[in-house]
């Protein structure tokens, strides 16, 4: 493995570029191949093996265009494949959780709310997340049913999408929590919106800070860090139309290339 090969990072669509974002920032020296995986978008709703299925083969494809770490920029991919993925493949993997410890250590009214899809919020890593920070705290978690197909066409900043999270909302902000933890990627695209309904004593949180950060620790200690003085131009794929992935990077303004894949 050669430290100038790609960071690979796949997501149930064009969420995990909430993730990739932080990634390219923190890591500019370094190559990134981003997987949109939107033909099967959402994962939260699908079983158990079809999501690990789903993740092996964005693993396989990853690993064939050279990848040296993956990461799983999906929040149902993790809770529900990693294990999976890291007994069955030679490479570092990172994955993504929602940020329940520091909204549960930093909350005054001892009130969070967790913001996810099913997959996420009926795994055994998210209830095991769940159960080890919710002794002082009341956690409130909300499936964001039809959230992520929102997104994805490119609809985040409608009317429909407000009306929806006011009612999704609603309950958690009855119960004064003061911490909203934003448990898929797709999610952190709704930020202006939710700061338009949330109010100002809620803040949102999100794992993409952290996830780049671990992501360099990992690189490191494997020996992996790219040398500083090349600035690589990442890629994108989608298996559907990547107009949406391409908006949301502004691929156009930064020169970066998307491309139609089928995988």
């Amino acid at each position: 493995m050669s430290s100038t090969q790609p960071i690979g990072i796949f997501d149930s669509g064009v969420g995990g570029t909430s993730i990739w974002k932080e990634i390219h920032e923190l890591l500019p020296f370094e190559k990134t191949i981003y997987l949109a995986d939107s033909k099967n978008a959402p994962y939260g709703k699908k079983p158990i093996g079809e999501i690990i299925n789903l993740s092996r083969k964005n693993t396989e494809k990853l690993l064939q265009m050279g990848a040296k770490t993956i990461v799983v920029a999906c929040n149902t991919a993790t809770t529900n494949a990693i294990k999976v993925l890291r007994s069955n493949y030679n490479v570092p993997f990172i994955g993504i959780e929602p940020a329940i410890k520091p909204a549960a250590l930093h909350s005054k009214t001892k009130a969070i709310g967790i913001l996810a899809t099913r997959g996420t919020l009926t795994s055994e890593l998210f209830h095991q997340a769940s159960e080890l920070y919710s002794k002082d705290i009341h956690i409130f978690e909300v499936e964001g049913h039809g959230l992520v197909e929102l997104i994805e066409s490119g609809k985040r900043n409608s009317n429909q999408t407000k009306n929806l999270l006011r009612n999704l909302l609603k309950p958690m902000l009855e119960h004064s929590i003061d911490y909203l933890v934003l448990g898929c990627s797709h999610y952190p695209y709704l930020v202006p919106v939710l700061k338009e309904i949330l109010p100002e004593d809620v803040q949102v949180i999100d794992s993409g800070e952290a996830v780049a950060r671990h992501t360099k620790v990992v690189l490191t200690e494997n020996d992996l860090l790219a040398p500083e003085g090349i600035n690589p131009i990442p890629e994108f794929f989608s298996n559907t139309n990547p107009e949406v992935l391409a908006s949301l990077i502004n691929a156009e303004e930064n020169n970066f290339k998307v491309s139609h894949l089928d995988f």
